[in-house]
């Protein structure tokens, strides 16, 4: 008799690893420098952009594809690449709140990084963020392969750059006031958000061992889950306040960007996250996989989350 997935334990699990990591290595980097200490300032910002919280699903995901793939989930390799995953995500976050680009004042519940600290901290900060994801990558220490260290930097490198995150936030900044074709926003938000999510899921993958039909099937699985997360996003925007979410509701409409529910209308909308799930949840049937029962349930939980 198979035994019943509990995603809760499971995740509280995989956090707690993942947030004594951030800790450790986020104060390592701020206080033990190259012969020097970084400003305090600079430290201050770098932890509080990182240890502010948040949903933590793409070192989740890393976590679960390596447990998919045979990897030991909560260390080595693993553990660093999702915390990598995180710290590219939260640079990502301290950069597209500032005035220059979303200019936003709320995150995770409490004033953005630049509010807090002033606009060239924030800037700092982000930087600093992104040099370190990369340095978890290629450690000292024997404990990724040198082979795993540039398969890993290539995918997260891919997913942040003009290809990706960067190309993405890039298109949405140009696009405000424009009639986007639907193929025309899934490609935004593919760069913007799913690229990213995708890689985390690759990333935790590159730390096991997978036949060629498991990693598309990964990859499949990824692709569905990074644009069903954005389609959600778009959809609590304008049903959620500002408590639930910890940032600043109905700012898309405010801004007057394109979204799937200014495209597609909010029931649309809804139906067509779920059907993005049911191409993850087939991805993953696919993919040959037996132990995809924490990828499966955090599909679950991007569609049906309320924040």
């Amino acid at each position: 008799m198979s035994v019943r997935f509990e995603l809760a334990p499971w995740m509280a699990a995989q956090l707690a690893a993942v947030e004594h990591a951030l800790d450790t290595w986020v104060s390592i980097a701020t206080t033990a420098g190259v012969g020097h200490r970084a400003p305090a300032d600079l430290m201050a910002a770098m932890r509080y952009a990182v240890q502010g919280g948040g949903k933590r699903l793409r070192p989740l995901l890393v976590l679960a594809a390596a447990q998919a793939t045979g990897a030991p989930a909560g260390q080595g390799a693993a553990l660093r690449a999702a915390c990598a995953s995180e710290l590219i995500h939260a640079y990502s976050l301290v950069h597209d709140d500032m005035p220059c680009m979303d200019n936003d004042v709320l995150r995770r519940g409490k004033p953005t990084v630049h509010v807090q600290f002033g606009e060239a901290v924030a800037l700092l900060a982000g930087d600093a963020l992104q040099a370190l994801a990369f340095e978890l990558l290629t450690p000292d220490v024997d404990v990724i392969s040198a082979a795993q260290q540039a398969q890993l930097c290539r995918l997260l490198s891919r997913a942040a750059g003009c290809a990706g995150m960067a190309g993405g936030q890039a298109i949405d900044l140009a696009s405000v006031g424009l009639n986007l074709t639907e193929a025309q926003l899934r490609e935004m938000h593919r760069l913007k958000t799913g690229e990213l999510l995708q890689a985390s899921v690759m990333m935790g993958a590159a730390c096991g061992s997978a036949s060629a039909q498991s990693l598309v099937g990964l990859q499949t699985y990824g692709a569905a889950i990074g644009l069903a997360f954005q389609v959600v996003d778009d959809i609590l925007d304008v049903t959620a306040d500002s408590a639930t979410l910890g940032k600043t509701a109905g700012k898309d409409a405010a801004a007057n960007k394109p979204t799937y529910v200014s495209l597609m209308g909010l029931s649309a909308a809804t139906a067509y996250a779920q059907n993005l799930h049911d191409q993850a949840v087939r991805a993953l049937a696919d993919s040959g996989l037996a132990d995809v029962q924490a990828l499966q349930a955090l599909a679950d939980l991007v569609v049906n989350r309320s924040c």
